[in-house]
C-alpha cells in the first residue's frame, strides 16, 4: 500500500528524517511513535506531500506519489488531525461534505454518504446534521473529523495526534471506536502518536523513531518481549511505567 524508500528530510541544516525505510500493508494499521522532535510528523505528512522529502520515495500503489498533483493526492487520502479543523459557521452537514460538494458531486450522492457517515461514528444524522461544531463536545467533533476524512472513501487514512487534546475517559472512549472502525473499514491507517499505550491499543505494528531514525518495528508483543536496545527499554518504561 505504502512504501518509504531511503527517504530523508532536512530543514536547513537539520535533519528531521534520516534513510527511512518502511513498507505498509494494505488493510495494516501502523503507529508512529517516539520522543517530541523525532521526526514522526514529518514522515506523515510527506505522505500527503504537506512536506516533500529531501531525498527518497515515497510510493502508494506502487506509484510515486511526487510525479502526481498535489491536490489530487490530497483528495484521494483521509487526514484527521488533533485540532480537527471543523469550520465552525458550517453545519456537521457541510463540514463532512466539504471536500464532496467543492467537486461537485450529485446532491443525493453527498446525502447518502453524508448520512452513512454520521451513523458510523455514532452522530445520528437526523439529530446532527443541522449543528453546529460549538455545539458539540471534543469527542463528539473528532468524530466529525474523521467522518470528513472518510468522505472520499481513501483507501489510506493518515492520523496526526488525533485523540491527544481529549481528556482521558473520552480518549479511551475513542480508542474502543476506532478500534471497531479499523475492523469494519478495513483501511489502511498511519497513525502518528506520543502514546504508547494509544498505539498498543490501534495499531496492528509500532514503529518507534528516534533522531529521525527508525529504531524499531514490531508488533506489541515484539516490542514487550523483545525490546531492540537500552533506548526502546527505556521508552516502554518511561510510557508505560508499571503497566
Amino acid at each position: 500500500m505504502i512504501e518509504f524508500q531511503h527517504i530523508s528530510k532536512l530543514f536547513g541544516s537539520t535533519r528531521a528524517v534520516y534513510d527511512f525505510n518502511l513498507k505498509i500493508n494494505e488493510g495494516e494499521v501502523v503507529a508512529l511513535i517516539g520522543p517530541s522532535g523525532c521526526g514522526k510528523s514529518t514522515t506523515l505528512k510527506m505522505v500527503n506531500r504537506l512536506i516533500d522529502p529531501t531525498d527518497g520515495r515515497i510510493l502508494i500503489h506502487g506509484e510515486n506519489i511526487r510525479k502526481q498533483n498535489k491536490i489530487d493526492l490530497r483528495r484521494s487520502l483521509g487526514y484527521v488531525v488533533q485540532s480537527i479543523g471543523l469550520m465552525p459557521h458550517m453545519t456537521l452537514y457541510e463540514n463532512v461534505s466539504l471536500i464532496a460538494r467543492v467537486q461537485k458531486k450529485p446532491k443525493h450522492v453527498v446525502r447518502r454518504r453524508v448520512e452513512e457517515l454520521l451513523d458510523l461514528v455514532q452522530l445520528p444524522f437526523q439529530k446532527y446534521k443541522n449543528s453546529y461544531p460549538k455545539q458539540l463536545s471534543g469527542g463528539q467533533q473528532q468524530r466529525v473529523g474523521i467522518a470528513r476524512a472518510l468522505m472520499n472513501d481513501p483507501d489510506l487514512l493518515l492520523m496526526d495526534e488525533p485523540f491527544g487534546a481529549l481528556d482521558p475517559i473520552t480518549k479511551s472512549q475513542l480508542h474502543a471506536e476506532m478500534k471497531t472502525l479499523t475492523q469494519k473499514l478495513k483501511k489502511t491507517i498511519l497513525i502518528v502518536t506520543h502514546d504508547m499505550d494509544e498505539a498498543f491499543q490501534l495499531a496492528d505494528r509500532i514503529v518507534l523513531m528516534n533522531q529521525g531514525q527508525i529504531v524499531q518495528v514490531g508488533t506489541q508483543r515484539e516490542f514487550v518481549e523483545e525490546p531492540r536496545n537500552e533506548f526502546v527499554k527505556e521508552f516502554l518504561q518511561s510510557q508505560l511505567g508499571g503497566k
